[in-house]
């Protein structure tokens, strides 16, 4: 039997042990995106302004499990705003044993997401998916 209680010794460095998600920490700003919606008219394009914030946090254990992470918040805007368009949070987690990446967010109308990937611990690029539904269980998401 595997046990699923003992705790990990882990690294107090976080940033240290970040893997492919170091490079985010901090606070980046863009003011030059486009945002292209549908409206009764038909398609909108406008001008966005967007404010990301990767904070680090302590080292997390889930059992044997040990995860280093960043706290995320995106702030997105017209420009000259100051009220919000998409307003999201969520965590980005590195698992070294896996070598996954877990992405979770949430944003303020009702909705979360839970995505995930594998890269190598230097990698410049990755990626992150969700997938529909639990195809173990069967259970699907509604509506």
């Amino acid at each position: 039997m595997t046990d699923i209680y003992t705790e990990p010794a882990f690294d107090p460095d976080t940033l240290r042990n970040l893997g492919p998600l170091k490079r985010l920490a901090g606070v980046w700003e863009g003011a030059s995106g486009q945002d292209t919606h549908p409206e009764a008219e038909g398609s909108v394009t406008e001008p966005y302004a967007e404010r990301w914030q990767f904070d680090v946090i302590d080292p997390q254990t889930n059992g044997p499990q040990l995860f280093y992470g960043l706290r995320f918040h995106q702030h997105v805007t017209r420009p000259g705003e100051i009220t919000a368009f998409h307003d999201q949070v969520g965590y980005l987690l590195w698992e070294p044993a896996t070598k996954k990446i877990y992405m979770t967010l949430s944003i303020p109308r009702a909705q979360t997401l839970l995505a995930e990937g594998t890269a190598e611990p230097h990698a410049n690029e990755w990626t992150v998916q969700a997938v529909e539904g639990d195809e173990r269980t069967g259970i699907v998401s509604g509506p």
